[in-house]
């Protein structure tokens, strides 16, 4: 809309300048032309009046003062030229006369004789000013030409300018105006169109597909705006449809993939239970005085794998179990110690150059992060010479920080991303569900779980958890 306004004053001002410059040029022609006929017609009455022959000779003779009455009435000075261009008679003063031209060149000559009028003007300028010059024949009685009247006439355009630039200032002023009103137009059309805009924006960026979304509700919108909204709402509904079915597939497919786990630990130990079951039918026999020592082995190889089947069982009920956040002031130096207790490894080094770290936390929880940190590690020492796996707690503003390096085999680049998934693993035996409960333990205290490792070189652990626990903030996470 202003780009429009600003074209159209544009253009207006510049047709009314052309139109004021046609207006002009046409004003100072039919001036000159109506100048021209009555000097003429002043010359046709002293011809019919004078005594002399009409003659060329006699032109400076009949107008020797006549031309200086009809130059004064008129209001304009003119010049007499013979047929052949010479000057013959001019109504200027004598300080004046050596400015005029005593012969006209050939070619206003010629171009007088070409005319079909018999008339020819010439365009000059002179001074910065333009000015016109007519030439046309004297005739005598009998329509013959006798002379030619030159008369030269002078555009002042002061009048025209002033008129020109009054206009334009007005117009200036109106167009301002108008501009001022356009853009105040188009300032309220503008917010107007982008208050949808907005809003659908808005609510664009807080789309989450892991969230409820909200649908866009539009007053008086545009049909454009309108169809952009029901896009909208309608893409909500189908993404609201995606998630719920995405949930579903992802819990159906993550109950088979534990239940196909579960089913494979405990195969294991069903496997040499059966067998040893099978083995001691056949081999039975009351009478054997060694019955009571072989009944004894057969009892402890079943004790030992139903033992192994309990243990697998408790690892999945404490991976799936949520932690129960049970807060209260304890030392984590201390409780680290406590946990490194456990392990007789000589090459576990523990770390710290603080005496004690105060915070508030889940005694039992940090225990299990440690131990299974800690065990991973060690179970990393495959043919290592020299192993080594250091324990560092430090303090780190309002965090506490936990690390746990190995010089063990490390993780290849291919296995990072899936480090902490359930039932990964890169060893033999276990359920790969360590790291997986470590990760899901921290994270739920409000903390964070991150490593580095270089394959052939070791591993680094980092556990970092905040000192005071909000339990408002547990129960909303």
């Amino acid at each position: 809309m202003i780009l429009l306004v600003l074209i159209a004053s544009i253009l207006i001002a510049a047709i009314t300048v052309y139109q004021y410059r046609e207006q002009t040029r046409d004003y100072h022609e039919d001036r000159l032309e109506r100048k021209e006929e009555q000097i003429k017609q002043s010359i046709r009455y002293t011809l019919q009046k004078t005594t002399y022959p009409v003659t060329t000779e006699n032109l400076g003779s009949i107008f020797f003062e006549e031309i200086y009455h009809i130059a004064d009435v008129q209001n304009v000075n003119f010049n007499i030229y013979d047929l052949e261009g010479e000057l013959i008679k001019s109504s200027r003063p004598k300080f004046e006369e050596d400015s005029i031209s005593n012969c006209l060149d050939v070619e206003v000559l010629n171009r007088l004789e070409a005319s079909a009028e018999k008339r020819y003007v010439e365009e000059n300028s002179a001074a910065g000013d333009k000015y016109q010059a007519s030439y046309t024949y004297i005739n005598d009685n009998k329509f013959k030409p006798i002379g030619i009247l030159n008369l030269p006439y002078y555009e002042d355009p002061t009048f025209n300018d002033m008129e020109l630039k009054e206009f334009l200032g007005r117009l200036a002023g109106v167009y301002l105006l108008m501009l001022l009103i356009a853009i105040g137009l188009a300032y309220f059309i503008s917010k107007y169109i982008t208050r949808s805009l907005d809003e659908v924006t808005e609510m664009m960026g807080k789309t989450d597909l892991t969230k409820r979304n909200k649908k866009i509700f539009v007053k008086e919108t545009s049909s454009e705006i309108g169809k952009l909204v029901n896009a909208y709402n309608a893409m909500i509904d189908e993404l609201e449809q995606s998630a719920v079915k995405l949930a579903r597939s992802e819990r159906e497919q993550a109950w088979r993939e534990m239940a196909k786990q579960v089913a494979h630990e405990i195969k294991n130990p069903l496997t040499p239970m059966r067998l040893s079951v099978q083995s001691f039918q056949r081999k039975f026999d009351p009478t054997d005085p060694d019955i009571k020592k072989k009944v004894e082995e057969y009892s402890n190889t079943l004790i030992q794998q139903i033992d192994t089947m309990s243990s697998i069982a408790s690892a999945f009920s404490n991976f799936a179990k949520m932690p129960a956040q049970q807060n209260e002031t304890l030392d984590v130096v201390k409780i680290v110690r406590l946990a490194l207790d456990i392990f007789n490894e000589p090459y576990i080094h523990f770390i710290c150059d603080e005496e004690e770290i105060i915070a508030k936390w889940d005694r039992t929880q940090l225990i299990r992060v440690v131990t299974n940190l800690v065990k991973n590690a060690t179970q990393s020492m495959i043919d290592q010479p020299n192993p080594r796996v250091s324990v560092t707690v430090a303090s780190q503003g309002e965090n506490v920080k936990i690390s746990v390096a190995d010089n063990g085999i490390g993780i290849a680049e291919d296995f990072t991303e899936k480090i902490f998934e359930p039932k990964f693993t890169t060893k033999s035996s276990g359920m790969g569900l360590g790291l997986g409960m470590v990760k899901n333990i921290v994270e739920t205290f409000n903390g964070s779980i991150d490593f580095t490792s270089q394959p052939g070189k070791g591993t680094v652990f980092t556990v970092i958890f905040p000192r005071n626990q909000s339990t408002e903030n547990q129960k909303k996470k």
